[in-house]
C-alpha cells in the first residue's frame, strides 16, 4: 500500500472495543496521514469528545460491550457536535441497511483500508473545529486604545 502525505494531523477518534482492531485502525489513520486518539466503548469516546474540541473524525465499530452501541454513539455525536464527520463500520452485513444519522458513511467489515482512508481524506477536507467545547474568553478594552 502507498504511503499518503499528511493531512495537517488531523484528528481522528478511533472508537472499538477489540485492542486487536482498535490498534490496527489506529495504524491505518496514522499511516493515513492522521492523528488518532483511542476510545475502548462508546461511554469512553463521548468523555474523549466533551474534553477534545479538535476532533474532526470519528470511526467506529457498531458493536460494544456496554453501554451505547456505534449507531447510538454516532447519533448523540451528530447531535451534540453536528460538524464532527463520522464513518461507521461493523461485520454485520444487516447494520448497514440500518438508518444512519445523517452525513455518516458505513462500511462493512472487512473493509478496504484504501476506501477507508479515501473518506477520510474526502471528510477532513471538510473539515472544520469542534466549536461546540470551546470557551469564549472576552476581551475588554478600557482606555484609548488609538496609537499616539
Amino acid at each position: 500500500m502507498a504511503q499518503y502525505a499528511p493531512l495537517n494531523r488531523q484528528l481522528v477518534l478511533v472508537v472499538e472495543d477489540e485492542p486487536v482492531l482498535r490498534m490496527a485502525a489506529v495504524d491505518m489513520v496514522e499511516y493515513a496521514g492522521f492523528d488518532a486518539v483511542e476510545a475502548t466503548d462508546a461511554t469512553d469516546a463521548v468523555r474523549i469528545l466533551e474534553t477534545r474540541p479538535d476532533i474532526c473524525i470519528v470511526f467506529t465499530d457498531v458493536d460494544m460491550p456496554r453501554g451505547l452501541d456505534g449507531l447510538k454513539l454516532a447519533s448523540l455525536i451528530r447531535k451534540r457536535w453536528p460538524p464532527i464527520h463520522i464513518i461507521v463500520t461493523s461485520g454485520k452485513a444487516e447494520v448497514g441497511k440500518m438508518t444512519l444519522p445523517a452525513d455518516c458513511v458505513f462500511f462493512d467489515k472487512p473493509y478496504d483500508e484504501r476506501r477507508i482512508i479515501a473518506e477520510m481524506r474526502r471528510m477532513s477536507s471538510a473539515c472544520r473545529p469542534n466549536l461546540i467545547n470551546e470557551k469564549v474568553i472576552p476581551i475588554i478594552c478600557t482606555g484609548d486604545t488609538r496609537a499616539t
